[in-house]
């Protein structure tokens, strides 16, 4: 199992055969990489900013294979995310698991980025055509996360009007 902050881009096929190198057992790789949008919550996105606390964001992601590992019966996992000023097209992460069967690869792997995407310790940073803005956490998401039995509430639930 490997956890990888970085501020370099990575390539997937090289990631992928050294999750697989020598693994004869792999039966189903699954992967999910994450891309940077140019449009985000209606406004043009020229760049996106990671920033991470160092140690405190490896440990958190750490922990969340440690759990994938304990739910499912995966062979591998790897997790890179990318921190620093991101354009639009730009990798941000790859979450990709190897098991002996497509399912629970399948299953570890969204677990992984439902987490990610709440409650690991990353802040962004959009710059908009109006100028900065920090990404708040999305209703959607929490949803995501719940239905592995992980409360988050990141996010706000959104008012109605009255």
């Amino acid at each position: 199992m490997a956890v990888r902050i970085q501020t370099e881009d990575f390539d997937l096929s090289r990631e992928v055969a050294a999750l697989r190198a020598g693994q004869a057992q792999v039966g189903a790789v699954v992967s999910f990489v994450g891309t940077v949008r140019d449009i985000n919550d209606g406004a043009g996105v020229s760049e996106m900013e990671l920033e991470h606390y160092p140690g405190m964001t490896e440990k958190a992601l750490e922990d969340i294979v440690d759990q994938a590992k304990t739910r499912w019966t995966i062979i591998d996992a790897l997790v890179i995310h990318r921190v620093g000023p991101l354009k639009p097209l730009d990798q941000i992460v790859l979450v990709a698991v190897t098991s002996a069967h497509r399912g629970e690869a399948f299953s570890a792997c969204e677990f992984i980025m439902d987490y990610l995407k709440t409650e690991a310790p990353f802040w962004k940073k959009e710059q908009t055509p109006d100028g900065a803005r920090w990404v708040d956490a999305r209703v959607t998401d929490d949803r995501a996360l719940a239905k592995w039995g992980i409360a988050s509430g990141n996010a706000a639930e959104p008012e109605r009007p009255a």
